[in-house]
């Protein structure tokens, strides 16, 4: 897994290809959501057929990279901002899910020169985290552990790609998950959604119970150049639920920067 440094830290990453990127190259950058990390993206990276480098990386604190003392929506902004220009990346056309989702959509609001599309997934312009899922990310890790087949996932979900995911999450420090729906609960650009001027794909899980339905259709309402698709039998982690059809509408989305 190659890696970048950032803060006098390392910053891991996953990308589907060796590339060595010139002067106006572009990528697709893949953000996972609280306490994840780049293994959302698994079937992104690898199964997305497009010519377009696909990278997904581990927040600080996240994954495989290092631990960081003090985690912001800044550091985490930053720390993309740090690979893509480690990288020599031109361009980037952001892919977020839910807490992704809002740091891709501060980036764009920070570094606008840099988007040119944004792919917002299972989130919100306002995410605001239900007072039982800070409980217990703070006191009681593993009620929330427990939780999560019912918060993200579709009832039909097939219970191995559940307990693959809850496996996964069960390794980040929950100090750190905490802090990641800390990061939610304050994020809030409601107001600032109709400045958004590059194209930007929405999906979501008609079943999403964290970020509904109506999230979305308020980017829809609000993102001028802006596309809505909800997927059926899918929950909060729709990428990992609904992967045929979550990457047939970003290789079709993509087919715009070709």
């Amino acid at each position: 897994m190659p890696s970048l440094k950032f803060n006098n830290k390392t910053i891991y990453y996953l990308i589907n290809r060796p590339t060595n990127f010139k002067k106006d190259d572009k990528a697709v950058i893949f953000i996972h959501g609280s306490g994840e990390h780049s293994f959302i993206w698994q079937q992104q990276i690898e199964e997305i057929d497009f010519n377009i480098p696909l990278i997904a990386l581990d927040l600080p604190s996240h994954g495989k990279s290092s631990k960081f003392e003090q985690l912001s929506l800044d550091l985490y902004v930053e720390s993309i901002k740090e690979l893509q220009k480690e990288l020599n990346i031109e361009k980037v056309i952001l892919c977020g899910h839910s807490l992704g989702g809002a740091i891709a959509q501060t980036y764009y609001f920070k570094y606008p020169e840099d988007v040119i599309g944004l792919i917002l997934m299972s989130t919100g312009a306002k995410l605001r985290v239900l007072n039982e899922i800070l409980n217990n990310t703070k006191n009681n890790f593993n009620q929330y552990l427990k939780q999560i087949p019912i918060g993200s996932f579709h009832r039909k979900t097939l219970k191995k790609v559940i307990s693959e995911y809850v496996k996964e999450i069960a390794k980040i420090n929950p100090i750190v998950v905490h802090r990641d729906f800390q990061i939610c609960h304050n994020f809030n650009v409601m107001d600032k959604l109709d400045s958004i001027e590059v194209p930007c794909l929405i999906i979501v899980g008609k079943a999403d119970i964290l970020t509904p339905v109506k999230y979305h259709k308020y980017f829809n309402k609000h993102i001028r150049y802006s596309e809505l698709h909800i997927i059926e039998n899918a929950g909060h982690s729709v990428m990992i639920e609904k992967p045929v059809e979550v990457n047939k509408f970003i290789e079709e989305f993509l087919q715009r920067f070709d």
